[in-house]
């Protein structure tokens, strides 16, 4: 299993942000072909800080070759061509590959 990564900065405006995303965005990456699995929340720190992030999203894909497919696909393209129009913090976007799970 592969996962890709979505780590959004802090936007200039998090209602605006986390509106966009709710039902925007979200609506999109539903789109994307064979996501095995899709998790995102908010970020919280683990001190009194604040957060490294905003908000962090993870797609799931049974492999790389999969991952790749389908972010080259219609619907692929159309999530990634979306970020820059809410995410005024930035995002940055890895992929891992998954050494087992529990």
């Amino acid at each position: 299993m592969v996962k890709l990564t979505v780590l959004y900065g802090h936007p200039q405006d998090p209602e605006a942000f986390e509106e966009y995303y709710a039902n925007t965005h979200l609506p999109l990456a539903a789109k994307i072909p064979n996501v095995q699995r899709f998790e995102a929340g908010r970020v919280a720190a683990a001190d009194d800080g604040q957060p490294p992030y905003h908000r962090i999203a993870e797609l799931w894909f049974e492999s790389a070759e999969q991952l790749q497919e389908s972010l080259g696909s219609p619907e692929g393209s159309a999530a990634a061509g979306d970020i820059p129009n809410f995410a005024t913090g930035g995002a940055t976007m890895f992929v891992s590959e998954v050494e087992g799970s529990s």
